[in-house]
């Protein structure tokens, strides 16, 4: 699992929001070149209806609603699903270097609710995205989106992946975010998390917080 970011203007926003630096994001969302990163592997990731982990050591964390792409050894698209890029708002704010840390850990991504294939999305560039998050039963935080809002291109985030990595059996590529809960809002332990995507369904993961699981 892969994913890019400052792909959206709010994306753009939020970041510079996090670290208070009014010019590193805006240089990455205008440049030529993409953030691309590094997400998960297999154990790392979370499907319907399982758990996703808040760093234990984090104040502010935040799911990222993505549209994912399902990506062959070819480079070529032949699927999408809902992603959640999972992300310490805290930690990266500190210190971009300390992006890995901020994204890379126990249960930090989910994805599903299943691969749609691509031929049956007529146009995947107009697609509505919703984020509702749940706590103490009731609606804590919504918003709503498009991928029309993305400045990249699909096509080109994949070929700035595949420049000098190869994927023998693929590759799952979150394209980045339009919705970012503003500040001061932070997930905890029991919220759930439920993202819908045109087309591709419904994901819904609690939130734990560290390794361990929602009591």
């Amino acid at each position: 699992m892969w994913a890019a970011g400052v792909t959206y203007k709010r994306s753009e926003e939020a970041r510079k929001e996090e670290s208070g630096t009014l010019d590193l994001y805006t240089k990455v969302y205008s440049a030529k070149r993409p953030e691309l990163f590094f997400k998960a592997n297999p154990r790392r990731v979370a499907g319907p209806d399982a758990p996703i982990s808040i760093r234990a050591d984090s104040t502010w964390d935040v799911p990222e609603t993505e549209l994912a792409l399902v990506i062959n050894a070819s480079a070529q698209i032949i699927g999408y699903t809902i992603g959640n890029d999972m992300s310490s708002r805290s930690i990266e704010g500190e210190n971009p270097l300390y992006l890995p840390q901020a994204k890379i850990y126990a249960n930090c991504c989910a994805l599903g609710p299943a691969i749609t294939p691509a031929w049956e999305i007529a146009d995947p560039y107009n697609l509505a995205i919703c984020l509702l998050i749940e706590r103490d039963g009731q609606v804590y935080w919504q918003g709503e989106t498009s991928t029309r809002e993305l400045k990249r291109s699909f096509e080109e985030l994949v070929s700035y992946l595949f420049l000098e990595q190869d994927f023998p059996d693929g590759v799952m590529l979150c394209t980045g975010t339009a919705l970012v809960p503003e500040s001061p809002f932070t997930l905890q332990q029991g919220d759930i998390v439920q993202i819908t995507i045109d087309q591709l369904g419904l994901l819904r993961n609690p939130v734990a917080r560290g390794k361990g699981r929602p009591t």
